[in-house]
C-alpha cells in the first residue's frame, strides 16, 4: 500500500503591511475619519501574489497535509524602527536608513533610550560579525493588534476554508516581538537572545517540515523574510532534504531596491536543490 504524500505549505508573512493593496480595496480607518488603512511597507506585486496564493490554496487544499504561516510581529519601539534611534539633533533616522557599527562609533546614531545604548551597539556589531543583513531602519510595520498585522484578506479566507474542510488548524508562527533583535527568518532571530526562547532555533518547525515529502513555499518578501527563512531551513535540513522545497515564484516579490537580493537567493537555492514552480501549474 502506498502511503499518501505529505505536502506542507509554508507561507511567510502574508500580511497587509507587506501588500500593495489598491486604495479602493483598503479598509476604512475608524481612527481617521474618511481615511483608509494602508500598508506600511508594501512590496510591489504582493497583492497579486496573495490573490494567486489564495487561488492555489483553494484549488489544491485537499492535497495539503499541513499549512504553516509565519507572522511578522512588532512593537512600535523596536531596534529596526525609527523611534529607537536618534542623532545629536534629536532626529530619528528616515525609513530605510542603514545603521552600521561605524555610525554608532562615530556618534551619528545612538539609542534614544540611554539604558539600551550599549546593548544596541553590541547588537549592530554582532550583525556585522555574522555577515547577515545590515541593520535597516524600516517604517513601523506589522504592529501587533493593528490592521497591518492581519493576514491578507484573500489568503485568510482561503486558510479558514481549508481548516474547516480538513477539520484541522493552521500552524501560525509569531516572529519578531523581541524589540532587541530583528527576526527576518521564521527559524531564528538575526541575533538570538539567550534569555528569550522565541528568538532561538525553532526546532519544532524544522522537524515538522523535515517530516514532509514536499514543502511548498510562498510569501513576502522574497529578498528578506522568505530568503532568510529558507536559507535557515536549508542549513538545518541537510542537503538531501533541500530538494523537498518548492518555491512558488509567482507568489512572492522583493522589496523595491532589494531585487538583486531576491534574485541571488533564488539562484543560490536552485544550485542547492530547491525547485521552483508557478502556482497555476503546480499540483495539477
Amino acid at each position: 500500500m502506498t502511503l499518501p504524500t505529505k505536502i506542507h505549505l509554508l507561507i511567510v508573512d502574508p500580511q497587509n503591511d507587506f501588500c500593495d493593496i489598491p486604495v479602493a480595496d483598503q479598509a476604512a480607518d475608524a481612527m481617521n475619519g474618511g481615511g483608509t488603512l494602508g500598508p506600511a511597507l508594501p512590496v510591489t506585486g504582493a497583492d497579486d501574489d496573495m490573490k494567486r496564493l489564495a487561488t492555489f490554496i483553494n484549488r489544491v487544499g485537499s492535497k495539503l497535509t499541513d499549512i504553516h504561516v509565519t507572522l511578522d510581529s512588532h512593537h512600535p519601539v523596536d531596534i529596526a524602527h525609527p523611534t529607537w534611534w536618534t542623532n545629536d539633533r534629536g532626529e530619528a533616522p528616515a525609513p530605510f536608513t542603514v545603521v552600521t557599527s561605524r555610525d554608532i562609533a562615530a556618534g551619528i546614531w545612538r539609542a534614544r533610550n540611554p539604558q539600551v545604548q550599549e546593548r544596541s551597539r553590541q547588537y549592530v556589531e554582532q550583525l556585522d560579525a555574522a555577515q547577515r543583513y545590515a541593520l535597516v531602519v524600516w517604517p513601523e510595520h506589522c504592529l501587533m493588534g493593528h490592521w497591518g498585522h492581519n493576514v491578507h484578506a484573500a489568503v485568510a479566507q482561503a486558510l479558514d476554508a481549508w481548516a474547516r474542510n480538513k477539520l484541522t488548524v493552521v500552524d501560525y508562527i509569531i516572529k519578531g516581538p523581541n524589540p532587541f533583535t530583528e527576526h527576518y527568518s521564521a527559524v531564528r532571530a538575526e541575533v538570538p537572545d539567550p534569555t528569550d526562547p522565541a528568538t532561538l532555533l525553532n526546532a519544532r518547525l524544522i522537524h515538522a517540515l523535515a517530516s514532509a515529502d514536499t514543502v511548498i513555499v510562498a510569501g513576502e518578501a522574497l529578498s528578506h523574510c522568505v530568503a532568510h527563512t529558507l536559507r535557515d531551513i536549508a542549513d538545518h535540513f541537510g542537503e538531501d532534504n533541500i530538494r523537498k522545497l518548492v518555491l512558488l515564484t509567482d507568489c512572492c516579490n522583493s522589496v523595491a531596491g532589494f531585487e538583486h537580493l531576491g534574485q541571488h537567493f533564488v539562484a543560490e537555492m536552485r544550485l542547492r536543490g530547491m525547485q521552483t514552480a508557478l502556482s497555476g501549474e503546480y499540483l495539477p
